[in-house]
Parts: C-alpha cells; sequence; structure tokens
C-alpha cells in the first residue's frame, strides 16, 4: 500500500512544477511570503531539496559558515538561476524521490512542499487548490511538537486551533479559527494570512508569530 504521506509529497511537487510552468518572467521575479526570496528562489529552494549533491551542500556550508538556514539560501539562489523549464522538469522526475528529511522525516517534506507552494502563489493572487487532506496532515504535524525548523512549540500553546473547512481541531484554550491553509500558513509564521482567520486567540497568535 502507498504511504499516504508520500503520494501526498509527489502530488505536491508535480503541482509546484506545473505552477512554475505557468508563470511569466515577471511573475516568477515577484516578491514570495519566504524572506527575501523571489517566487522563482522559492521554486530553486524546493528543487535544491532533491537535486543538491552533497558536494553542492558542503559548499554551500561552509561558504555560509556552517549556518544551515544560510546555506539553504545559498542554493535556492543557485539553484533557481536554471531555466524554469528546468526547476519543473526536475520537480517532475523527482515527484517520487525517496530522500527523507532527519527529525522532520515525510511530514516535514509534505508541508515544505505546501507552505512554500502558498508562498508563491498568494503573492499573485492565485488560488492555492490544496488538497484538504493534504492540510490535515501537515497540521497534525505542526502541532505534534516534532515540528523543528517549521514552528516554535509555543505558538500554539495554549491555543484551541479549528479549521472551518476542515474536520480538524486542536488544542484547548483561546480560540483560532478559519480555513485549514490559513491555519497551516499562520502556524509557519506567516503574518499576511492573520486577517483571515478569526477568534479571541488570533492576538495571541500574532504575538508569537510578529
Amino acid at each position: 500500500m502507498t504511504d499516504p504521506v508520500r503520494a501526498a509529497i509527489a502530488e505536491e511537487r508535480r503541482r509546484v512544477a506545473d505552477l512554475v510552468d505557468s508563470l511569466s518572467p515577471a511573475q516568477l521575479e515577484t516578491p514570495s511570503l519566504c524572506g527575501a526570496w523571489t517566487v522563482r528562489q522559492v521554486a530553486g529552494h524546493l528543487v535544491a531539496a532533491v537535486e543538491a549533491t552533497r558536494g553542492a551542500m558542503f559548499s554551500a556550508m561552509l561558504r555560509s559558515g556552517f549556518r544551515l538556514h544560510r546555506a539553504n539560501a545559498l542554493l535556492a539562489v543557485e539553484v533557481a538561476a536554471q531555466p524554469p523549464a528546468v526547476l519543473a522538469d526536475a520537480l517532475r522526475r523527482r515527484a517520487h524521490d525517496d530522500f527523507r528529511l532527519p527529525i522532520v522525516g515525510y511530514p516535514g517534506q509534505l508541508t515544505d512542499l505546501q507552505v512554500h507552494g502558498q508562498d508563491m502563489r498568494r503573492p499573485l493572487g492565485l488560488p492555492h487548490g490544496l488538497t484538504l487532506d493534504h492540510v490535515r496532515m501537515s497540521l497534525d504535524f505542526l502541532t505534534s511538537g516534532r515540528a523543528a525548523g517549521f514552528t516554535p512549540r509555543r505558538r500554539p500553546a495554549g491555543l484551541r486551533l479549528e479549521a472551518t473547512d476542515l474536520d480538524w481541531a486542536y488544542g484547548a484554550g483561546a480560540l483560532v479559527s478559519g480555513p485549514a491553509e490559513a491555519l497551516m500558513m499562520a502556524l509557519t509564521g506567516r503574518a499576511q494570512v492573520l486577517g483571515e482567520i478569526d477568534g479571541p486567540g488570533v492576538r495571541v497568535l500574532a504575538a508569537r508569530i510578529t
């Protein structure tokens, strides 16, 4: 039986590939929701996750002073310099890549794809089209206490999170409710979605993001 998380990862890689193929040069150079990266550089990051060689990663680590996030940023920019068609092709070819991230595993990879896909789509005003069952997997991961590098454990602590378009809820305390995709983005620190969620706990969550 196919692992549903790995099947979801493959589907999301193909969706990002389709997105990259559909964008104009101006859209690709649009600032994303992810730090200083453009939409194209976010795509580069997702490709680097499956295409970067050990040598390339070590070189980036060396140049970044062995700071992992800085090394990832360097790789993203370098990989993104390739033609968009090459980036899309890499994501399709490696859709079923079985590489498993340490600590966060396959749920972390799925969440990375879904969140970064939204980092690309939202500034362009494009509908997310995410499969809600895939978002559920990411919400479960983000509230599991094992989402190192995605969200600090204290971010959802003492809050009641409820999705309005999915039978999913977590925790107890001040309520935060909204679409599952917006909850996922808020949990990963995207303050841009705070206006899309409601409840007395939003102010608490906002303070933990900003």
